[in-house]
This record gives C-alpha cells, structure tokens and sequence, in this order.
C-alpha cells in the first residue's frame, strides 16, 4: 500500500472518531435516561448549553477543566428542568424537549450577544490538543486514528466501556431496566422510581453538555449562534439505531461521523458543486440510514409515560 494511500486514510479515519465523539456522549447520555423511561428530545438544548457555558468559563479563565465543568453543569441544568416538567408536573417529555430546544437556542444567542456584542470577528479560545500513546500510536493506521487523539475521544471509548458492564453486569442496571420497563412493578419490589428518574436525566445532561463543550473546546475554539446546529437531533438517531446499546450507539455515531468527515474531504478537493450540497451529506445519510432501521428497534414500555404512584 503506497505511502498517500496510508496517509489518506488514517486521516480521515481520525477525522471520522473525532466527528463521532460528540454523537457518543450525547448519545450515551440519552440512552440512560431511556432505558429510565424518560424520552428527552431536547438533546440539542443540552449540547448548545454545554458548548455556551464552556466556552464562555474558558474565555473567561483559560482553564479547560473548569470550562469543561462547566458545559456539564450548563446540560445538567437544562435537563433536570426537563425532568422536574416532566416527571414532577406530568408534562409531555417530547413537547418539553422541544420546547427547550427553541428557548436554548434564543437564551445563549442573547447571552453571547450581551456578553461579547456585535462583532464581525468571533471571540476565540485555544482548543485542547492531541495527546500521543507511546507504542500504539506507531500502530500503522489505525494507531494515529485511534491513539493520537484528545482526551474526550479516550474518555468517550471508556465510558461506552463502562456502561455496557453497567448495563448489563450490575444490580443498578437492572434497577434502570426494571423502572423503564416496569415502573409500578419496580416501586414494588421497592425501588424510588422517580429517583432513579432523576438520576438518569442528571447523567443525561452532564454528558450531553460534555458533547456540546467538545464542539468548543476541541474541534472549533469559538461559539456562534446555533453551534449545535443539529447535532442533537442526530444523537437521538444515534440511539435509536444502536438499539440503545452502548456500542451501537457508538457504532451509528462512527457512521454519522465518517459521513461528516466524507463530506469535508470532497470539500477540500475543490469538486464543482455547491458546498451546501456537500454540507446536507451527514444529514442525508442519517435520514437513509433511519429508514433502514424502522420496525427494528425496541423501545423500552414505559418510554414517555410519567409514572403516577396512586394511579390505578
């Protein structure tokens, strides 16, 4: 294999992990707060607050932990407000999520506007850089794609790592399991349906808002209106097409991800097509590739049902 061809592909094999990385975390979280029974399709809410708060801390004080810290603590906020709506007032968990979607996206454009005002140039913050595994990184190929990569792309791998023996190795996987798929029969047995609930929606927001602080701290350095712009709908497929397994999660977050990197690649060859085209590519193949999976997903019984204790 001649020396262009390797060095083609391990670049877009790299681009195609970091493209998936976001999808991972955002899609992960969702997926715990299905498996709960609770549906949140205000994922793009938490992921453009992770991405607002973050970026903001780091401007403010250059520290990367603490912007980090704080684009998880943004999501957690926006998805604990969907889930006290939800679970504690009843209110419909898809019109909520909506509805956090359209108000996130007004709330930061105005926080960015009051913060920094008009400008023609974006505020910028140094994005975190790669760091190199010594040995595995020297792997041909796969090596600089899988082990010359920033720490969220390593912490995204151990978390799916970590959820699939959760999900299905630990007695509070089973309690997650048991109250989305059996809540009145889980309160029962004894177990706090609601807090269980509760949880699940925080862990939901923490990784969301990771999701959304990896598109500014990493992969693009500044903050505009409608960062996001979609990704957190594309989550949401992820987890349905992984069957809200963790590794299927990421395995349709690799897909997205690579279609994304494609599209940025033929891009860059100066083809003769609009680059609007080239930019509806990851979206197209996310709409095909949901076609496919229709009639093959299970969701969890209790997915959107509020659990009311004294109902009969």
């Amino acid at each position: 294999m001649d020396v262009p061809l390797i060095a083609t592909l391990t670049t877009f094999l790299a681009a195609t992990i970091r493209m998936a990385t976001p999808l991972t975390l955002a899609g992960l979280g969702e997926t715990i707060s299905e498996k709960s029974g609770v549906i949140n399709i205000g994922v793009e809410a938490i992921m453009l607050s992770g991405a607002f708060f973050s970026f903001l801390t780091v401007f403010a004080t250059g520290n990367h932990f603490l912007g980090l810290l704080a684009g998880m603590a943004g999501g957690a906020a926006v998805s604990m407000v969907h889930a006290v709506v939800s679970l504690r007032c009843k209110a419909n968990q898809t019109i909520v999520g909506l509805a956090l979607n359209f108000l996130i996206l007004g709330l930061t454009s105005f926080l960015f506007l009051k913060s920094f005002g008009q400008t023609t140039i974006l505020p910028s913050i140094a994005v975190i850089k790669p760091i190199q595994i010594p040995i595995l990184s020297r792997i041909p190929i796969l090596g600089q794609a899988l082990f010359h990569q920033d720490i969220f792309v390593y912490l995204a791998i151990a978390l799916v790592i970590g959820l699939s023996v959760f999900f299905y190795k630990t007695e509070w996987g089973v309690s997650l399991h048991a109250v989305g798929e059996h809540p009145r029969a889980a309160d029962t047995a004894g177990l706090q349906v609601d807090t269980i609930r509760y949880l699940a929606c925080l862990a939901n927001g923490l990784l969301g808002g990771m999701g959304g602080a990896y598109l500014v701290l990493v992969k693009l350095g500044f903050f505009m209106e409608n960062l996001t712009a979609g990704k957190g709908y594309i989550a949401l497929v992820t987890v349905i097409l992984g069957r809200r397994n963790p590794w299927g999660v990421m395995g349709a977050a690799l897909v997205v991800g690579a279609a994304e990197a494609l599209q940025i690649r033929l891009q860059t060859m100066g083809i003769p097509i609009p680059s609007q085209v080239f930019s509806m590519f990851p979206y197209v193949v996310t709409i095909v590739v949901l076609l496919f999976s229709i009639g093959k997903s299970s969701d969890p019984s209790a997915l959107g049902v509020p659990y009311e204790r004294d109902k009969r």
